[in-house]
């Protein structure tokens, strides 16, 4: 039984292995791929500045409160 589940694991880390690293690809990456790629990563850095920005009051009250609990103001 353990040698069955053994030459499972190796039959099927070997097709992993051959369909993500296959040795040839016919593919096209065209320039508009770049900046598409860029726009993203603008947009994510944005958004996530907005968020922490909209929620910059509960974070600080959390960590005050966390770090901070027998500090009197």
């Amino acid at each position: 039984m353990n040698i069955c589940r053994h030459l499972v694991t190796l039959t099927v880390s070997f097709a992993f292995l051959y369909f993500v690293f296959p040795r040839e690809a016919y593919a096209y990456l065209d320039p508009g791929t770049g900046s598409y790629i860029f726009q993203l990563a603008i947009a994510v850095l944005i958004g996530g500045s907005f968020a922490i920005k909209l929620y910059w009051r509960k974070i600080k009250t959390f960590f005050r409160e966390s770090f901070f609990k027998n500090t009197k103001r």
